[in-house]
């Protein structure tokens, strides 16, 4: 027992420690001052190689690359993790949504200590067909997520359904390995078509991914035995997301990458609490799957007009609560907070607060302002809560709903 608390303690204040050493020393600057430039380089010399692509420019081309850029986006991923989940795939669902998180942290990391641009357009045609696309080109170029994601997700995928199949046989195995080939080689050109990466951003989401991958096919099944039957396990992994709000590195200019980490940071704490309280009952390894006797077509279409609709209203529950309970929570602290988004009142709060009012408040307060920064933004907090919510009604709620109807 207390060597699981040992670990535990020491990996927390690990993270901690890095939080405060790499604030003092400025890491993020000097890799940036490091690397930017050398990427920059690499951007502006890559872009005929993009304007020679782009001139076989097409509309069917478009919506092909369009499309795939969707299939393998962060927004697809979070409405097609559910469904793994209600279907019967637990482990995997449960696997892919961590590795998920993992990777938008790692990459989204990498995106703003590098702070490199994406091909200037013009010249290069930039195609952004839908909303999510247009915040992804407001993002940093290298690595290239989309590339990063799929070759974690898609690698991840074949070695689940091998392992889970036995298959052991030669034809199956090349098959798999050439369509994942296929897959991460379409993605990657697609996102050089579109204008949306230069070449050495696929490169570097290309090593990336296959760095991640390989971690964690290395400690994915301590994870996993960790979340279903660990000790601490709520307490641990709660601090772990507040930390890693902190451990984040600040960009150049602000993008929307810190919004999508602390999404998928929620997302991967409510996922962690849901399965460890009910991975008994409704998260085992012989629980109901598709296509069997015990889980129809039409029982699955069930639940999906059930559960859908309820994890849609959890989350703006989650929003609503967490935009009442987090200022009030701050202000008894001490802590000025601020909303550019959420709570427009927020707005201008704390803002133009002198540093010696700031000293007067209190212990956690100097702790936290260390830095030039004299209010935190209070949307980081209400984002969490509200992904944490959305994830856990998947795994707990919406499943709890299911057993008591008899879907």
């Amino acid at each position: 027992m207390e060597s699981i608390i040992g670990w535990q303690v020491i990996f927390l204040c690990g993270i901690g420690f890095w939080i405060l050493i790499s604030s003092f020393f400025n890491v993020t600057r000097k890799l940036r001052s490091l690397t930017q430039p050398w990427v920059s380089r690499r951007v502006i010399s890559g872009t005929p190689i993009i304007l020679k692509i782009q001139k076989y420019q097409h509309r069917y081309l478009d919506a092909l690359f369009s499309g795939l850029s969707c299939i393998v986006s962060v927004p697809f991923y979070t409405a097609f993790l559910p469904l793994l989940f209600w279907t019967g795939h637990c482990k995997l669902a449960r696997q892919m949504t961590l590795l998920m998180a993992f990777c938008d942290y790692i990459g989204n990391c990498i995106k703003d200590v590098v702070s490199a641009p994406r091909p200037s357009s013009p010249p290069v045609r930039r195609v952004t067909a839908t909303k999510d696309e247009e915040e992804n080109a407001m993002e940093y170029g290298l690595p290239s997520s989309h590339t990063l994601n799929t070759v974690c997700l898609s690698g991840y995928l074949l070695h689940y359904i091998l392992a889970y199949n036995g298959s052991s046989d030669a034809f199956t195995q090349i098959f798999g390995f050439t369509m994942v080939c296929l897959v991460v080689g379409l993605t990657g050109f697609g996102r050089i078509y579109l204008g949306m990466h230069s070449l050495i951003d696929i490169i570097a989401g290309l090593a990336f991914g296959l760095g991640i991958l390989a971690i964690w096919l290395c400690v994915s099944e301590d994870i996993d035995n960790f979340i279903v039957s660990g000790q601490n396990v709520v307490s641990f992994w709660s601090a772990l997301s507040f930390l890693l709000l902190f451990a984040y590195p600040t960009p150049e200019f602000p993008t929307p990458s810190f919004e999508f980490h602390t999404a998928f940071d929620g997302v991967a704490l409510g996922i962690v609490i849901g399965v460890h309280q009910t991975f008994h009952q409704f998260h085992h390894e012989n629980v109901a799957r598709i296509f069997s006797r015990q889980l129809t077509i039409s029982a699955l279409a069930g639940r999906l007009l059930l559960g859908i609709p309820t994890i849609l209203i959890v989350k703006f529950c989650s929003k609503a609560l967490a935009k009442w309970i987090l200022p009030i929570l701050a202000n008894a602290l001490g802590i000025p907070v601020r909303s550019t988004t959420y709570v427009p009142a927020l707005n201008s709060i704390a803002s133009d607060k002198k540093s010696d009012e700031i000293k007067q408040s209190g212990y956690i307060q100097r702790l936290l302002f260390s830095s030039k920064q004299t209010s935190f933004d209070v949307d980081s907090g209400i984002r969490l809560i509200q992904y944490a919510g959305l994830a856990w009604s998947v795994v707990d709620l919406v499943p709890s709903m299911f057993s008591h109807l008899g879907l």
